[in-house]
């Protein structure tokens, strides 16, 4: 038996969950939040219990250091030796990695490198790891990208028609995000279907952030999201494709830098700007029940969008096996979910199953046995896809 730990460290926020490894059995998760805040707090679950305290987190450091006291102090593990390896996830791994690695200085380097792609993410996963570097020295570490999922992609989907010197100097191209939760669900599809029942998959991430992904004998061959994860669908806070000089007439017309127009995109966009209530769809439903219009508006685009992106990946599969619901929005909105597959019913001959519909955050299929595709809901679990890759590379 193996303690591995997945970590999701953000830029405010740490993220956990222990294993016992290669059962696959959670003995302990939870969150440090508010970090670098004058208030931070954490809350842990294990053997049972929860415990949670406000404190003062002023760094990661800090975060970690309490988060290895309290798995000794309350039995979790007998000693930090215990832990057999940490796996890190990271956000951008650009084009060099395909898969998860064990973390050393020329991958720290590499994910250092990458900081401008992904400027809110990549800083913070990278700093789990020199913290606990600087702690456990000894223990393993390992980087997960949620890059590396789509790098099976080819030249004529991940491509940009800009100026081919733009790719070869800057490597600007499509690279979609997500990917640890696309493989895990897509996994667990092949898994529940068979593989000859689930060779052309769709699916749906959708949650405050979204991606779609068509996946062809469980390979990636497109993604919604680009060289960040502004582009696609809509999304809670970030607008999705727009038309590219809509960003240069507003910086004209609203005396704006780029970088300003860049965070309208990402924090003031989507759900949120469209409905004037709020980035959470949760809100908006609320808000479509009183009668606000703004927020109707908000969810028809957001499903236009979903449903559209959708249709596009089966003419791409030449195809459909199985449409895939999953994250905040996929594994719960019950209105979303019959709104998407609604839009494309008659179009694609898929029926909607609309008690199975009701269910939330569990498996379940939701498409009539007579639909020519089926459609279900599978809850992701990129912390136990972290663990698995941080298991294997510990076996190696």
């Amino acid at each position: 038996m193996s303690v591995i730990m997945s970590l999701n460290s953000g830029s405010s926020s740490c993220k956990f969950q222990l294993y016992t490894m290669p059962a696959e059995t959670v003995i302990c998760s939870g969150i440090f939040e508010r970090i670098g805040l004058p208030e931070g707090v954490y809350s842990m679950e294990f053997n049972g219990s929860k415990i949670s305290e406000t404190l003062p987190l002023p760094n990661h450091q800090t975060a970690i250091q309490i988060l290895l006291k309290l798995l000794v102090d309350h039995g979790v593990v007998t000693s930090l030796d215990d832990l057999a390896g940490i796996g890190h996830r990271v956000v951008h791994g650009g084009e060099k990695y395909e898969h998860s690695v064990v973390f050393d200085e020329e991958v720290a380097n590499d994910i250092e490198m990458l900081c401008d792609l992904a400027p809110l993410h990549n800083p913070a996963n990278l700093l789990g790891y020199k913290v606990l570097k600087e702690l456990l020295p000894n223990t393993l570490q390992v980087a997960v990208f949620d890059t590396a999922f789509h790098q099976t992609m080819d030249k004529v989907s991940f491509m940009y028609p800009i100026p081919l010197e733009y790719y070869d100097q800057y490597k600007i191209r499509k690279y979609g995000f997500h990917g640890t939760s696309h493989l895990y669900v897509t996994q667990r599809a092949r898994e529940i279907l068979g593989e000859e029942k689930s060779r052309r998959l769709i699916c749906c991430h959708l949650g405050n952030g979204g991606s779609l992904s068509a996946v062809l004998d469980g390979h990636c061959i497109n993604t919604s999201m680009g060289f960040t994860p502004l582009a696609g669908i809509m999304m809670g806070t970030r607008s999705g494709d727009i038309d590219p000089s809509i960003m240069a007439y507003l910086a004209q017309k609203e005396g704006l830098s780029v970088a300003q127009i860049t965070d309208i995109c990402n924090k003031k966009s989507g759900i949120l700007g469209i409905s004037k209530v709020s980035s959470d769809m949760r809100d908006i439903e609320a808000a479509i029940a009183e009668g606000n219009e703004n927020a109707d508006l908000a969810r028809k685009m957001y499903v236009q969008r979903v449903a559209m992106t959708i249709g596009s990946y089966i003419a791409q599969l030449g195809g459909c096996d199985a449409i895939l619901f999953t994250a905040g929005i996929g594994e719960n909105s019950v209105p979303i979910r019959q709104l998407v597959i609604e839009y494309i019913s008659e179009a694609f001959s898929i029926k909607l199953d609309v008690e199975a519909n009701q269910k939330r955050r569990q498996e379940v299929l939701i498409s009539t046995t007579d639909s020519k595709i089926a459609v279900m809901v599978i809850p992701t679990n990129e912390e136990l896809m972290i663990a698995r890759d941080t298991y294997s590379l510990y076996q190696h």
